[in-house]
C-alpha cells in the first residue's frame, strides 16, 4: 500500500516523499529517509497523531503511523549535520527535473555512491543495531557462558544471517562503501558488545570482518540489479526470516516473569474492555505478553472460549494478523490475499475442466459464477475458495455454512470450525444477499463482520494456528491446500494437495 508523508526536517526545510509501498520497520523508514534525502547523523522520528489532535509522539512501530499519508518530524539527537555542497547541487538538479517524485535515484552509477556516502563521518566505536528477542536471548546466555569458561558459542547459520543483515542495514545508513578500516571497526565492535562471537583463532574477529565484507558485496549487488529493475525505488529490504516452529516457546524478556505478565494480561482485558480504539496500547501489551500467551497455548491447550476470557484482544482482527506474524513471520492477510489473487484464474480452469466429476455442488457454483455476477473479481475469488474443499474430494458444508438472520443461533450447533454466511430473510420474492460473514471456532461466533470470503478464510486459518487448533480431518486436504499452496507454511503435504500443487504449476 502507497504511503506519502511530509517530513519536517527542519524548520525551514520541509519535503514530500510518496513511497510505493510501507515500510516493514521504522528502521527501514529512517534508513529510507536518509538515503532519499542525503541525510547525515543520528535522529529519531515522530508524528503527528491524530487521535490526539495531531500532537506529536515518538514512532516506536510502523503500525503506527496514520494509513495513506502521514506527517513525520525528524528530532536531531544533538547537532544536524552540516550538509554537503555537491549533495545540496545534485539535489536541486534532480528536484528541478522531477519536483513530483522525490524517489527518483540522483545517479545509481558506483562511482557516485562512493563520493556522496564517504563525505560522512564513520562512528567510533560503531553502534551495533538490536537484535531480534529469540537472537538477543542466545547471545546473552553465550556472553554469560563466556565469562565463565572464555569460550564462544557455536554460530548459527539463523543468528549469522541476522547479524549480517542488520549490520549491512546499520552500514548502509552511513556509507555504501566502508574502507578496509571500518569494516574491521565493525568486526571489533560485534565482538565487543558480544564476546561469546569471539573466534578461537587469530585477533578473534578476521572471520566476521570477511563475512561482513562479503554481504556488503552481496547488498550492494542487489541494489544495483534492483535499481536497474526500477528506478523509483531503491532502498535495502532484508530477507525474510523463515518460518519458526509454531510450538517454539519464547523466553521472557529480561527482567520479565510469569507474575509481572500476568498483571500485564489483566490490563489488557481491561483495556479491551473498555474501548477498542485504545490501539496502541494493546499492541504494546500484546507484544510484551506474547511469551505468556505461547505458554498458555501450547502448555495448557485451553478450550476457545477460556482464551477470549483471557485474551479477547487476541480476536481483533489487526491482532490475528499480527500474533500470525509473530509465530511465522508471515503477514497472514497480505499473503493470503496475494495467493487468490494469483491462483483464482487457474482454479476456475481446473473447476470447468472437470465439473463432470464433482456433481451438483460445483456445477451450482460455477452456474452462479456464470449467471449472477455483478462483481466478475469477487465472486470469481468467492468461488475459486468454495469449490476448493469440493475438488479435493471433501465435503464444502462441513466448512461453509449459511443461514437466515433469525437461524443464526441454530446455524453454529455442531460446528467446529467453519465460516457462516448469515442472509438477509426477504421471502421468496428475489434472492437473498449476504448480510454478514462470520468465523466459528467451537461452536462459537468469534470474529464477524468481515468483509469478503478471502478474508474471512484467512483470519480462520490465522486462528487455527496462533490458537494451535488440529486441522478438521473431515477438513484436512482443504486446509493443507491453505497452508502449503496459499500460505506457502511448508509441512508434508497429503497426495491430494500434492496433486494440486502440480496442476496449478502447469
Amino acid at each position: 500500500m502507497a504511503l506519502l508523508l511530509r517530513v519536517v526536517i527542519s524548520a525551514d526545510e520541509v519535503r514530500r516523499i510518496e513511497l510505493p509501498e510501507e515500510p516493514e520497520t521504522v528502521d527501514a523508514l529512517v534508513y529510507l529517509l536518509k538515503k532519499k534525502f542525503k541525510l547525515e547523523g543520528d535522529f529519531v522520528l515522530q508524528f503527528e497523531d491524530p487521535s490526539f489532535n495531531n500532537a506529536l509522539c515518538n514512532l516506536s512501530d510502523i503500525s503506527e503511523l496514520p494509513p495513506d499519508r502521514a506527517v513525520v518530524h525528524i528530532r536531531w539527537k544533538g547537532a544536524r549535520p552540516p550538509k554537503d555542497e555537491s549533495d545540496s547541487l545534485r539535489l536541486s538538479a534532480t528536484s528541478s527535473l522531477d519536483t513530483a517524485r522525490l524517489s527518483t535515484s540522483i545517479d545509481p552509477s558506483p562511482t557516485t555512491s562512493r563520493n556522496v556516502h564517504s563525505a560522512s563521518e564513520w562512528p567510533s566505536p560503531f553502534p551495533i543495531p538490536s537484535l531480534s528477542l529469540e537472537v538477543e536471548l542466545e547471545l546473552r546466555k553465550g556472553n554469560e557462558a563466556y565469562d565463565r569458561t572464555k569460550k564462544g558459542i557455536n554460530v548459527t547459520s539463523k543468528i549469522k544471517t541476522e547479524i549480517l543483515e542488520k549490520i549491512a542495514q546499520a552500514s548502509f545508513a552511513i556509507k555504501q562503501y566502508p574502507e578496509p578500516d571500518e569494516r574491521k571497526a565493525i568486526a571489533v565492535a560485534l565482538i565487543t558488545k558480544y564476546p561469546c562471537l569471539r573466534e578461537a583463532d587469530g585477533s578473534g574477529y578476521d572471520g566476521w570482518r570477511e563475512d561482513i565484507r562479503r554481504k556488503l558485496n552481496t547488498v550492494r549487488a542487489k541494489l544495483s540489479r534492483k535499481q536497474k529493475a526500477d528506478k523509483d525505488t531503491a532502498e535495502y529490504t532484508p530477507k525474510r526470516s523463515k518460518r519458526t516452529q509454531i510450538t517454539f516457546i519464547p523466553e521472557h524478556p529480561n527482567p520479565e516473569h510469569d507474575a509481572s505478565h500476568e498483571q500485564q494480561r489483566i490490563l489488557l482485558v481491561e483495556a479491551s474492555a473498555k474501548a477498542r480504539d485504545v490501539k496502541s496500547f494493546i499492541r504494546e501489551k500484546m507484544e510484551l505478553t506474547f511469551s505468556l500467551r505461547r505458554k498458555e497455548v501450547l502448555n495448557g491447550q485451553p478450550k476457545v472460549i477460556e482464551i477470549q476470557d483471557r485474551w479477547p484482544a487476541l480476536f481483533f482482527k489487526d491482532q490475528i494478523d499480527k500474533e500470525f506474524f509473530r509465530i511465522t513471520k508471515k503477514m497472514l492477510l497480505r499473503t493470503f490475499r496475494a495467493a487468490v489473487e494469483k491462483y483464482t484464474p487457474k482454479l476456475i480452469r481446473l473447476y470447468r475442466g472437470k465439473k463432470a466429476n464433482f456433481g451438483r455442488n460445483m456445477e451450482d457454483i460455477l452456474t452462479k459464477l456464470d449467471d449472477e455476477s455483478s462483481d466478475i473479481i469477487r465472486d470469481c475469488k468467492d468461488a475459486a475458495l468454495r469449490g476448493l474443499p469440493i475438488f479435493l474430494n471433501e465435503k464444502p458444508k462441513e466448512l461453509f455454512r449459511q443461514c437466515l438472520t433469525s437461524e443464526d443461533d441454530v446455524a453454529v450447533k455442531g460446528m467446529a470450525v467453519g465460516i457462516l454466511y448469515v442472509l438477509e430473510d426477504c421471502g421468496l420474492e428475489r434472492s437473498p444477499k449476504v448480510q454478514n460473514i462470520a468465523v466459528i471456532l467451537e461452536e462459537r461466533v468469534v470474529l464477524q463482520d468481515i468483509s469478503d470470503t478471502p478474508t474471512a478464510l484467512a483470519y480462520l486459518f490465522g486462528l487455527l494456528y496462533i490458537l494451535n487448533i488440529s486441522y478438521p480431518k473431515a477438513l484436512l486436504n482443504t486446509f493443507d491446500a491453505l497452508q502449503n499452496v496459499f500460505m506457502e507454511i511448508d509441512r508434508k503435504c497429503t497426495p491430494c494437495v500434492q496433486t494440486l500443487k502440480k496442476q496449478l504449476l502447469l
